[in-house]
């Protein structure tokens, strides 16, 4: 073969190495190096980006949805409080007293949660319920990148992206992301890095991945140890660090239940057990229709049902099976934040079960398989129309009402380190420079200041009226009023 057949063959157009130069030829030339900003944009749509750009992405989205909900003074809750007084504790080298479960209330005794240790350096240098709402914004995104980095390595880039995004877009993510602030945030990526492992074989990994989930929750010790379990049915030959995850999980749930959390509360028991045993033959048990629904949508808008075919779905029984087995209905449903640890199980478990699925004799699974990943993407877009992400379409999410600045005006004449017993809507204006009671437990103290909430049929001089017969060795003024707000000032003391 010739030079130039051999050139033509190799599909080069320049010389054949070691070819003499031709004189006449000219100066050699170079094709030109890219531009900076064209770099740029060549890296960042490296597939090995994919999971990061797309944590990035979820975490503006719900640190945003949270501080205009903060912002519009929107808490559904009185959670936000009670882990802000925890945490500020624990930033000023105290116990996480938490007065809003009642007066000096350690929250060591109502759940073991040590791991909310971690935001006081944070909450310290910025003292702020959004300290904790950007921290559980965060952390919810984190996991993202297991779960995505999962899926591509698995199934491929454009699969990858689609699991990765729908993940991210899950209601049960979206739930509890409008559900204020919650410790479960640390859990969910401590499990999606631990499956992430665990589907790599990685198990020592794993388990260093889920260990720490007996500092999040008290109920998480036994999820830690379902995914030591796990290596029994992927391995069949655990090593010696699964075993002991098993163990560390059941003992850590064992011992926080029945000697932790009631050497902190005083009580001598754990308080929820009376909403795990009931109350007798009266107390509910969760129906079937609504056990149902619930299961439904943990795996058929999320999985297809494909997750039923792994494993790894073993992780989400303690979860599904302490909530059921309540006799607490809030517990049953797909509200608040109790589906988010469910998440990156059920997603994990899919990408487990997909490879399998694309390779079975059976053509409708590999046509099944093939089509899911692009059909749970779709499912997640279509019920984001009807969850919280959908506000940040809507321009009223960004407009402050004009009440708001009045209502925030009228709280600020509560001085710092007043004492205040508020209910749900003003409360998180207040835990971070005051001490706060709920409503109603002051343990026989009679608050300094008195925030409330204004309904349709409850006027200022209603809640003063309420407010004197809850403490009637004082006596109360109205302070102030202004949109649906009412503050009373104590005067003197009977």
């Amino acid at each position: 073969m010739d030079t130039a057949a051999a050139t033509a063959a190799d599909g080069r157009t320049g010389p054949s190495p070691g070819a003499a130069a031709d004189p006449s030829a000219g100066p050699a030339t170079t094709a030109p190096a890219p531009s900076r900003p064209a770099a740029l944009r060549a890296a960042l749509r490296a597939p090995r980006l994919d999971p990061y750009w797309t944590a990035g992405l979820f975490f503006v989205a719900y640190a945003v949805l949270s501080y205009w909900r903060y912002r519009t003074m929107s808490t559904i809750s009185w959670d936000l409080g009670i882990f802000e007084q925890a945490i500020r504790g624990y930033a000023h080298l105290g116990a996480p007293t938490v007065d809003l479960k009642g007066p000096g209330t350690n929250i060591l005794g109502d759940h073991f949660s040590p791991v909310l240790v971690l935001l006081a350096p944070l909450y310290r240098l910025f003292p702020s319920p959004l300290t904790l709402l950007v921290a559980q914004a965060a952390l919810f995104a984190l996991s993202a990148i297991p779960v995505t980095r999962a899926a591509a390595r698995h199934l491929g880039r454009r699969r990858g992206l689609a699991l990765g995004l729908a993940y991210g877009l899950s209601w049960g993510i979206q739930r509890a992301v409008d559900f204020d602030f919650h410790e479960i945030a640390f859990a969910v990526p401590l499990i999606a890095f631990a499956l992430e492992a665990a589907l790599r074989g990685r198990w020592n990994t794993a388990v260093c991945w889920a260990a720490p989930l007996v500092l999040v929750k008290e109920d998480l010790g036994v999820t830690a140890a379902a995914i030591g379990a796990l290596s029994l049915l992927r391995t069949r030959r655990p090593g010696p660090l699964p075993l002991a995850l098993v163990a560390l999980g059941v003992t850590a749930t064992a011992v926080t239940l029945g000697l932790v959390i009631p050497a902190f509360n005083g009580s001598g028991s754990y308080d929820y057990w009376s909403k795990l045993g009931g109350h007798g033959a009266a107390a509910p048990a969760i129906p079937v229709d609504v056990a149902l629904r619930t299961l439904l949508w943990t795996l058929l808008p999320t999985t297809g049902l494909l997750a039923l075919r792994s494993p790894l779905l073993l992780v989400a029984v303690p979860t599904l099976g302490w909530r059921f087995l309540s006799h607490e209905p809030h517990y049953w449903g797909t509200d608040w934040h109790y589906s988010a640890v469910l998440m990156p199980v059920v997603f994990l478990a899919l990408v487990d079960a997909l490879p399998r699925a694309l390779a079975s004799a059976r053509p409708w699974m590999r046509s099944y398989a093939h089509h899911l990943p692009a059909a749970v993407l779709a499912a997640a877009l279509a019920l984001t129309t009807t969850l919280p992400l959908a506000r940040l379409t809507e321009a009223a999410t960004y407009r402050t009402p004009p009440e708001i600045p009045a209502a925030e005006r009228l709280l600020d004449r509560i001085p710092d380190g007043a004492t205040v017993e508020s209910d749900i809507r003003p409360l998180s204006r207040l835990t971070g420079r005051t001490r706060v009671y709920w409503t109603g437990d002051t343990g026989g103290l009679a608050p300094g200041y008195i925030a409330a909430q204004l309904h349709d049929d409850h006027s200022a001089e209603q809640a003063l009226a309420d407010a004197e017969a809850r403490h009637p060795r004082s006596t109360y003024v109205v302070l102030g009023t202004a949109a649906d707000l009412v503050v009373l000032r104590r005067t003197s003391a009977r």
